[in-house]
């Protein structure tokens, strides 16, 4: 098999939550089945999953759109029992799925209602999802999870700068990043000799139009002098997926542009 061979994913299912989305989710999901698996984007808006795997579906790529709200075990649920009545195995599990307010307040505003509710998607979704489908990757003795975590699974976040914007960063944010790190770890230790791989991707800021005084200090700290744009994680992606990291689990890897590196 010939380095690139390595890094084909035909013949694999893969599932990417909030995969429809404008920002990470819908780049991986091409990013996948631009690879050749078969893709099943699910979010809580069916109609915005279909639309998105018809798009790929015309680009000549295998693409299904279901549904599921990942704050909710028996969603959560459902969506598993689809997958495997109409594809029978999953491959692939991408877990980019968020459930949380945008800019959900900083430290003054948060309440315990407000950090359960921001917390929930990434600590009750993630948990349930992987024990969803990992007992289908032990049976069919293969399959790799890739968690979307965050630079600030890695550092804390720098408060000034967000100073001049109404930006704030929520304290709940970086406490599950942080443990999406260490549960992946987890996930890869217990279950590696049952051929199941798990490694995480921690990117950088999305750039998303952010005010003017936060793209500037974000854009002169950061080494390659950029946010993360929509290409920038399709590769990373894609080796986690296949069998070009057959030999990496429990790994979290960075990719923002160096801003951790200073």
């Amino acid at each position: 098999m010939g380095i690139l061979d390595r890094f084909a994913l035909h013949g694999r299912v893969a599932l990417v939550t909030a995969g429809a989305g404008p920002l990470f989710g819908s780049s991986i999901a091409e990013a996948l089945a631009e690879a050749g698996a078969t893709v099943v984007t699910a979010s809580r808006s069916l109609e915005r999953n279909q639309t998105f795997a018809a798009r790929l579906r015309a680009a000549g790529h295998d693409a299904h759109g279901m549904q599921v709200d990942i704050t909710d075990v028996a969603s959560i649920q459902r969506l598993h029992d689809g997958v495997m009545a109409r594809f029978g195995r999953l491959d692939v599990l991408v877990n980019s799925a968020l459930a949380r307010e945008a800019y959900a307040g900083g430290w003054d505003e948060m309440t315990v209602a407000r950090w359960t509710a921001a917390a929930a998607g990434d600590m009750v979704g993630l948990y349930a999802i992987c024990h969803a489908f990992v007992a289908d990757m032990v049976r069919q003795g293969r399959g790799s999870i890739v968690n979307i975590g965050s630079i600030f699974s890695v550092v804390a976040n720098d408060p000034t700068m967000y100073e001049g914007t109404s930006m704030k960063q929520p304290p709940a944010y970086p406490f599950v990043k942080a443990g999406m790190v260490n549960f992946t770890r987890y996930i890869a230790a217990y279950f590696g000799k049952q051929g199941v791989r798990a490694n995480c991707i921690c990117p950088g800021g999305y750039f998303n139009h952010q005010p003017q005084p936060f793209l500037g200090r974000y854009e002169k700290r950061c080494p390659l002098g950029r946010m993360l744009n929509h290409e920038d994680l399709k590769g990373a992606v894609v080796f986690l997926a296949s069998d070009a990291s057959a030999y990496v689990t429990g790994h979290a890897l960075v990719v923002d542009g160096g801003w951790t590196i200073i």
